[in-house]
C-alpha cells in the first residue's frame, strides 16, 4: 500500500488506515483496496481479507460465523473507523457499515454529511420509500 503522508490524498489515507486497523487487529490486511468518496458517502473496497481460519471457515460452509464476527469487530472498533474517515474528508460520519463476501473480498461504508453540510445526495435528489428518484 502506498504510505500516507500530509499530502496524500483523503482516499489513500483512508484506504491505507483501514488496510492498517484490519493487519493491526486481525493480524492480516487486505492485499488490494481502495477508496472512493463522493459528495455523501466514502466506500472502501477490499480484496482477500480472510484470514487463514476464516477461509477454514468460509470453506466448510460457516461464512455466517466468519460475518458475525467481523460484525462484532466493526462495532468495537466503530470509533477508530469512523474517526480515520472523519479526519481525512473533514466531514461528519453518519453511518458506517460493513459487508463481506464468500470469495474473501469486503467493503467498509460511510455515509458523510455532503460538502455542504446535508445528507442529501450530490446531485441534490432524493431517493422516495420506493426507490425512486424525487424531488430535492
Amino acid at each position: 500500500m502506498e504510505q500516507a503522508t500530509e499530502r496524500s490524498s483523503p482516499a489513500v489515507a483512508i484506504t491505507n488506515g483501514i488496510v492498517a486497523l484490519h493487519r493491526t487487529n486481525y493480524g492480516r490486511g487486505a492485499t488490494k483496496a481502495r477508496t472512493h468518496i463522493g459528495d455523501g458517502f466514502v466506500l472502501c473496497v477490499m480484496e482477500d481479507i480472510f484470514t487463514a481460519a476464516e477461509r477454514t471457515l468460509v470453506g466448510a460452509g460457516k461464512l455466517e460465523t466468519v460475518r458475525r464476527a467481523r460484525l462484532e469487530f466493526q462495532e468495537i472498533m466503530r470509533d477508530d473507523f469512523v474517526g480515520l474517515v472523519e479526519n481525512a474528508v473533514g466531514r461528519r460520519v453518519y453511518s458506517f457499515f460493513s459487508q463481506i463476501d464468500v470469495n474473501g473480498n469486503g467493503i467498509e461504508g460511510f455515509l458523510v454529511e455532503s460538502v455542504t453540510g446535508d445528507r442529501a445526495a450530490a446531485d441534490g435528489a432524493a431517493a422516495d420509500g420506493d426507490g425512486t428518484a424525487g424531488a430535492g
